[in-house]
């Protein structure tokens, strides 16, 4: 039987057995027959609070260090979200931008392709200045080039103005620069014209028979030859003249040339 100061001493060490085998879960080394007294008991206490204190800041150490680790990633996410939406905000910016550099674009092209119909719509233009182009005189259709219409219209318009040197000697250079001109025959009249009334008479006819020579069927041949006899009564040649009337009539018998021949022929009569 036990005596009650053998149960005041175990008394401890019964407490102290949950706490032992608290160490013994928890990895400790103790074993019953190592407990014996109070001193050793404390120190075990101690040494396990120890333990506890070291594993709780350890634990904490841990949850810090895991904290501190979330915070800097989770910081990292955000800058790197952040950069993300800078990148989009630009990309965006950049999209817009040739957005507009394309409609830009698109308006120079367009404004290109006008200024090229434009500049070929000249082109043409001054082109058909020098291109041949048909025309239609005294009843004759023909082709030539623009230069020689302006310079068989600017004689003729001298011409009409009465200034006959000036006319002949534009008719005149009219025939020599352009020799096989579809006007030569109404410059060759105009210039026998011209010289008629400045009393050149054997020029005159001369220029009126390379007329009927070149253009028998023109609509001034008729004319011409009247015109020839009219020179020759100037010239003093009255038989020669007849004989050109005689003919004018009857080469041309319907025209107002024929008509006006023979009053002529029975004045000579």
């Amino acid at each position: 039987m036990n005596s009650p100061r053998m149960t005041l001493r175990l008394s401890p060490l019964r407490r102290l057995a949950p706490l032992a085998l608290a160490l013994a879960t928890m990895g400790g080394s103790f074993s019953a027959h190592a407990i014996f007294g109070d001193d050793e008991a404390r120190k075990a206490i101690l040494e396990l609070r120890q333990k506890v204190d070291a594993n709780a800041r350890a634990a904490e150490e841990r949850q810090a260090a895991e904290a501190t680790r979330l915070r800097e990633e989770n910081a990292q996410l955000r800058r790197s979200v952040l950069e993300l939406q800078n990148q989009i905000e630009a990309l965006k910016s950049d999209l817009a931008r040739m957005r507009g550099q394309d409609e830009q674009l698109a308006r120079d092209v367009a404004e290109v392709q006008r200024r090229q119909k434009d500049l070929l719509q000249l082109l043409d233009e001054r082109l058909r200045r020098f291109e041949p182009q048909k025309v239609s005189v005294d009843g004759r259709e023909f082709t030539a080039d623009p230069a020689e219409t302006r310079d068989y219209d600017a004689a003729l318009a001298v011409f009409r103005k009465s200034d006959f040197a000036v006319a002949q000697k534009a008719f005149a250079d009219f025939v020599g620069r352009y020799p096989q001109s579809g006007y030569k025959p109404s410059a060759l009249f105009w210039l026998g014209n011209a010289q008629y009334v400045s009393r050149e008479y054997r020029d005159a006819v001369a220029n009126f028979r390379a007329l009927l020579t070149q253009a028998p069927d023109h609509v001034r041949a008729p004319e011409a030859m009247l015109a020839i006899a009219n020179c020759q009564i100037e010239l003093k040649d009255p038989r020669t003249a007849r004989k050109t009337l005689e003919d004018l009539i009857k080469a041309y018998p319907q025209s107002e040339a024929a008509a006006a021949g023979k009053d002529r022929l029975a004045r000579l009569k």
